[in-house]
């Protein structure tokens, strides 16, 4: 019987000042501090997995990871405390749990939703700069809900991908959702989906948005799906207006 004890982690994290997730050299990432916390309270290197990986300046509002303490464990309570009072305000552990071995923050998940914000008013909010794309032109949302309409589904969705040869896994995924809503001056476009490819809903935030200017007509959502060619008429939007907003299970693992 393994001595570890695994640790279920809910995060949120502003990632304006990160370059991402994955930990690499002289940079400051997501992983790479909350490794750092780990290490120094297990006096001993831990390794950090996540659900996913998020992008340079991408945000997570509902980011899921485990590690494997190898000591004896603590009080989940009192080591959630211990790992916020080290990480920077802009990372948070909104939870902590001990989970059975067979818990996998990626491997166990099911599914994920983004969320991708913009700002469609006149004046940019200072506000909100950080946290959505601004787009001044009005957006057209019923021709953007129309495209979305004909993306939602399994599909190929190669030209959705910024590159699809990096995908181990193929190009085909189930876009379970894929809502455009207008509150006030905020557009928000929700995507929810089994898996995600490389930098999949900035793409198809990017093409979302371009229906939206009118560029592209919202009927060729299918012909760009069946040509699965990446071309310019899908450009990858910014990456300050997305959220991971929430990772699923199947089976929500309890403390033991």
């Amino acid at each position: 019987m393994s001595s570890q004890t695994r640790y279920r982690m809910d995060l949120a994290y502003d990632g304006t000042n990160f370059a991402g997730w994955q930990v690499q050299p002289d940079q400051c990432t997501i992983q790479g501090e909350l490794e750092r916390v780990w290490a120094k309270l297990a006096g001993q290197p831990i390794r950090v997995e996540a659900s996913g990986r998020t992008d340079t300046g991408v945000h997570a509002r509902g980011q899921v990871a485990h590690v494997d303490w190898p000591l004896p464990p603590w009080l989940d309570r009192k080591l959630a405390l211990a790992l916020n009072a080290l990480l920077p305000s802009s990372i948070r552990v909104l939870s902590l749990r001990r989970v059975p071995d067979t818990f996998h923050a990626r491997f166990s998940a099911t599914g994920k939703e983004y969320r991708y914000f913009i700002d469609n008013g006149p004046v940019r909010h200072p506000i909100e700069r950080l946290y959505s794309t601004w787009i001044r032109d009005r957006l057209d949302i019923a021709a953007m809900q129309l495209a979305a309409a004909q993306l939602i589904g399994e599909h190929d969705f190669a030209a959705f991908t910024a590159n699809p040869n990096r995908e181990v896994d193929g190009t085909v995924r189930n876009l379970r959702m894929l809502s455009v809503r207008r509150t006030g001056h905020q557009v928000v476009i929700r995507a929810a989906s089994n898996g995600f490819l490389y930098k999949m809903v900035r793409s198809l935030a990017g093409f979302l948005i371009r229906v939206g200017r009118n560029e592209v007509n919202p009927e060729q959502a299918t012909e760009i799906l069946a040509s699965k060619v990446r071309t310019a008429r899908v450009p990858t939007a910014p990456p300050e207006g997305l959220f991971l907003w929430k990772v699923q299970y199947a089976n929500d693992q309890r403390c033991r």
